[in-house]
């Protein structure tokens, strides 16, 4: 049995999912909260979507796709082609978006799980790309490293908007690790730096002192983060 072994507890209350060595017992459970149903496994990430759709990834890459009854719904298994998955995007539950960082390329998936295309970011000169997320209109933010540059792209790869350089801009080095668009703005967040706030014209708003987090969402403007 890997060694990577985990226990799942999601906490609908608070659409979250947290993980645990060993199942919450009662004297030391959150009375707020409450616990739906228990997963284990090879579980080395998690996701749920607006739909209460969870999607529990293992150390292979593969990803598993529960409806909000528990039940298997979907799976994905083509997980050798581009290396270790860096992140997933379940903000969108019809569109789902896989980022494989060493390989700089997205793999968007349907709500089946299934492949509708693969984006290789360096064959549109995005060439250090270092976080993706889905923007408020499907189309894809990516951060790219080697220009300091947040940009975004369509499916087919052109160019739609992108920042100033983040060197003219910041005094810090910003490398952020999650991009998030939520209720009008745009969220890269560093576990080292902050979250840095945008608009979805890429205007700088403000920046967030939130720093090392281990997950980090937003939810209707509020920044919900699990610290290590």
């Amino acid at each position: 049995m890997s060694k990577l072994i985990k226990i799942v507890t999601i906490a609908l209350l608070i659409v979250q999912v947290s993980f645990a060595q060993k199942p919450v017992s009662s004297s030391n459970r959150d009375s707020s909260f409450l616990l739906v149903r228990t997963y284990y496994g090879d579980i080395i990430d998690a996701a749920i979507d607006n739909l209460d759709n969870l999607y529990i990834i293992s150390s292979t890459g593969q990803i598993k796709k529960f409806n909000p009854a528990g039940d298997s719904a979907a799976v994905y298994n083509q997980v050798i082609k581009f290396g270790k998955l860096f992140s997933i995007d379940v903000s969108n539950p019809l569109k789902l978006l896989l980022f494989y960082k060493d390989f700089s390329t997205i793999v968007i998936l349907d709500r089946f799980l299934s492949n509708l295309t693969t984006i290789e970011l360096r064959k549109f000169s995005i060439l250090q790309a270092g976080a993706i997320g889905l923007s408020y209109d499907n189309n894809i933010w990516v951060f790219d490293e080697y220009d300091n540059k947040l940009k975004k792209i369509n499916e087919q790869g052109d160019r739609l908007l992108e920042t100033a350089d983040f060197r003219n801009i910041f005094t810090q080095n910003i490398a952020p690790q999650k991009i998030i668009n939520d209720n009008g703005f745009v969220y890269l967040a560093d576990t080292s730096t902050g979250v840095f706030v945008f608009d979805n014209y890429g205007s700088f708003k403000k920046t967030v002192p939130i720093k090392n987090w281990q997950s980090i969402a937003v939810n209707n403007s509020n920044v919900i983060s699990i610290h290590k």
